[in-house]
């Protein structure tokens, strides 16, 4: 929110003398400009079948979602609403896609890009053996039917650059830019155990009871363990 508000006073500021009202003008602007992620969990269609996930798109305002496997596409809905409000790291629904032998290789490692960070599209072609391939994971990734659930938006060019991505660029900038602000690992002062955030644990912990941490290894340092459903990563 301060870079908007920086801009909105570089603007508007006279060096003899700002304009009336200047600063709740520049809140104001930067309010507008904050749109809840969470808000459009109602545009999200998500098909699922007896057995998980198959497919998610994102449709127009005030788009009825279309639900197919009752349980899984509720869940998963759940998940998603969860996740897109900063309550969520990671994703435990099941999914049931049938994909060509290099998609899927390819969806598999992009599932396991840490909450928050990012890797480019060569470097996930390296580490699924064709270093050469890139275009060819940049494909793979862009025909991902359950974008956010495997997290091809964590995946950008060399050069630092978004790239494409289903949903569009500025929804993409959105994820990030929430997964830069959320912590990731919460303890529980009275247990201590670190879980995920989103895990049925974590979400049980009351606010003054509530710890986070960086890694699980800083957990670990001040005598926390980690979860053993969610089980956060190491390292």
């Amino acid at each position: 929110m301060m870079d908007w508000i920086d801009d909105a006073l570089a603007a508007h500021f006279d060096t003899a003398l700002a304009p009336a009202g200047l600063a709740r003008r520049a809140l104001q602007q930067a309010r507008r400009r904050e749109k809840p992620l969470d808000r459009l969990i109602d545009r999200f269609h998500i098909e699922a079948s007896a057995r998980g996930v198959r497919r998610i798109r994102f449709g127009g305002r005030g788009a009825a979602p279309s639900h197919g496997g009752g349980a899984h596409a509720e869940r998963a809905r759940q998940e998603l609403a969860e996740y897109l409000a900063g309550r969520r790291t990671f994703f435990s629904v099941p999914l049931d896609l049938d994909l060509p032998d290099f998609q899927a290789r390819v969806l598999a490692e992009a599932s396991r890009i840490p909450f928050g960070e990012v890797t480019s599209y060569a470097a996930l072609a390296t580490r699924i053996g064709h270093p050469r391939a890139a275009r060819a994971v940049g494909n793979a990734l862009g025909a991902n039917p359950v974008p956010i659930i495997v997290p091809c938006h964590r995946v950008v060019r060399g050069d630092g650059t978004w790239g494409h991505y289903a949903f569009g660029p500025r929804l993409k900038t959105a994820l990030l830019s929430l997964e830069r602000a959320v912590p990731t690992l919460i303890g529980c002062t009275s247990t201590r155990i670190v879980c995920r955030r989103g895990c049925r644990h974590e979400q049980r912990i009351g606010d003054d009871g509530r710890v986070s941490f960086a890694s699980v290894a800083d957990a670990r340092s001040v005598g926390y363990r980690p979860c053993r459903v969610c089980r956060p990563r190491e390292g």
